[in-house]
C-alpha cells in the first residue's frame, strides 16, 4: 500500500477523452472535479464494522494540482486549468447518447480510472491530483467516427515523452518539506462507529489507512 511506503501525495496521469472542442487531443487538463459513473468497484476501505463518511466536495488537492500543471507547462504541454472528469465503468467507450448527456451535465472530459481511486485517496488522507492527457473527442461529434483504441494508443505514445518530462519537472518543483494539508486529517471526524462497536479485524486491516484515528 502506498501509505505504508511513506507516500504523502498522489498524482494520476490518465488518458482521457474530451467533451469540449477547446480541449484538443494532445493537450493536458488539470482536473478539479469528478462525476462518478462507475459501478461494481470497491469504493471504500470502510464497511460493516467500521463506518466512515469523508468529505469529497473538493476531491482534488488544489495545491498539488497547481504544481503538476506548472510542471506540465514547463515540460512543453498545453494545459487547461480546471475541468470536470466523468468516470465511467468501461471497458467499452461511451455511446453517442451518453457522450452528449455528459456534456449536458457539465463534464469536460471522460475516462475510466479516476474513480474510485480519488475516493480511496481521500479516505487514506492522501492529497490527490489528476493530469489528464486528451487522446480523442469521445463520441459526441456526430460527423466523426466513434472512439477507437488504436487512435488512443497512438496519441498516448506520442505524449509519452511529454508525460515523463512532466514528472521530471514536478520532481524539481517539490519542496524539501511538504506543508501540512487539510486532507491530512480527512478522517478526523469521519468515523461514526463508536469505539466499542468497531470490528477489531477490520480495524487491524485499516491500520495503515486509519491507524491515526483508530489507534490514537
Amino acid at each position: 500500500m502506498l501509505k505504508r511506503c511513506g507516500v504523502t501525495d498522489i498524482l494520476a496521469l490518465s488518458a482521457i477523452g474530451s467533451l469540449r472542442e477547446e480541449m484538443a487531443p494532445g493537450e493536458f487538463v488539470a482536473i478539479d472535479q469528478l462525476i462518478d459513473r462507475t459501478a461494481g468497484r470497491a469504493n471504500s476501505f470502510f464497511g460493516p464494522g467500521i463506518v466512515a463518511h469523508v468529505s469529497l466536495a473538493d476531491p482534488i488537492c488544489p495545491r498539488f494540482s497547481k504544481l503538476a500543471a506548472a510542471a506540465a507547462r514547463k515540460a512543453g504541454a498545453k494545459v487547461h486549468t480546471g475541468g470536470c472528469y466523468v468516470a465511467i465503468e468501461g471497458p467499452q467507450f461511451s455511446t453517442r447518447a451518453e457522450s452528449a448527456l455528459y456534456r449536458q451535465w457539465g463534464a469536460d472530459v471522460i475516462g475510466m480510472t479516476a474513480m474510485p481511486e480519488a475516493r480511496l485517496a481521500r479516505e487514506a488522507e492522501l492529497p490527490y491530483a489528476l493530469l489528464g492527457m486528451v487522446t480523442d473527442y469521445d463520441s459526441w461529434r456526430e460527423e466523426e467516427a466513434g472512439v477507437e483504441a488504436a487512435d488512443i494508443i497512438a496519441v498516448m505514445n506520442a505524449n509519452a515523452k511529454l508525460a515523463r518530462d512532466t514528472l521530471g519537472e514536478l520532481a524539481k518543483k517539490l519542496p524539501k518539506k511538504r506543508e501540512a494539508s487539510p486532507i491530512d486529517t480527512a478522517l478526523e471526524f469521519a468515523i461514526i462507529t463508536a469505539p466499542d462497536a468497531r470490528d477489531p479485524r477490520l480495524a487491524a486491516k485499516l491500520d495503515a489507512v486509519a491507524g491515526r484515528v483508530l489507534n490514537p
